[in-house]
């Protein structure tokens, strides 16, 4: 399996708004076993995204689906930072599907 875990700011007060554009993309990604996008209590513009894909290509893959490239278009101008990243291996847990 391969993970990643981010956190990206959005311009003031456009939070939610980059949220959906973030969701709408994800109805059909061939190898991912979950997207969970989060809110940040103690940052209001902050956003977490964990991923889980079958394998790296499975990601890389979904990058060029027409609905991903929607919401990255969507998305893009309502993103000020991207803050962290990291590439993890999941190995199981409650609601991982696979």
């Amino acid at each position: 399996m391969y993970g990643l875990i981010g956190k990206m700011s959005s311009l003031p007060d456009k939070r939610d708004e980059l949220i959906a554009a973030l969701l709408e993309g994800i109805g059909a990604m061939p190898g991912c076993l979950s997207y969970i996008v989060s809110t940040d209590p103690s940052d209001a513009n902050a956003i977490w995204i964990t991923e889980v894909w079958q394998d790296q290509d499975s990601h890389k893959a979904s990058l060029s689906l027409p609905a991903v490239q929607e919401a990255i278009r969507k998305g893009r101008p309502l993103i000020a930072a991207f803050d962290q990243s990291t590439v993890v291996t999941p190995v199981g847990g409650v609601g991982l599907r696979g």
